[in-house]
């Protein structure tokens, strides 16, 4: 959902220098759940499938945003947590109703716009 919101945010902003993709540490190909999917159209995203990709590896150049601190410990190069982008942690919605992950989404959605708004202030140089 974060990929498919920041893709979104940075549409409606006429951002065209970024570059967005989402990787998984422990990704194993799966696909999007169907509760992501819906949830994406409500909010006027891309809501087709997609499968999860691992990361393979990490560089300097990139700015990589982790949704737990567990995570944010694994990665190897700049980052930032997501609830440094919009003052709260976001909970893993996995397995639970449509308004669990509407209610992420929002989250998610919230620092998206947050990192968007930065990136118009510094003219795209993290």
């Amino acid at each position: 959902m974060a990929e498919r919101l920041m893709k979104k945010c940075l549409k409606e902003a006429n951002i065209d220098f970024v570059q967005v993709s989402s990787r998984g540490l422990q990704a194993t190909g799966e696909l999007c759940t169907e509760n992501a999917c819906k949830v994406l159209k409500i909010l006027n995203a891309d809501a087709r499938k997609r499968k999860s990709v691992k990361i393979n590896k990490f560089d300097l150049k990139t700015l990589y945003i982790a949704m737990t601190p567990a995570i944010k410990d694994k990665v190897k190069g700049r980052v930032i947590l997501m609830r440094d982008l919009c003052n709260s942690d976001i909970e893993d919605p996995y397995g639970q109703d449509v308004q669990a992950y509407l209610v992420c989404a929002k989250l998610i959605y919230t620092a998206c716009q947050n990192l968007t708004d930065k990136l118009i202030k510094i003219g795209g140089e993290i």
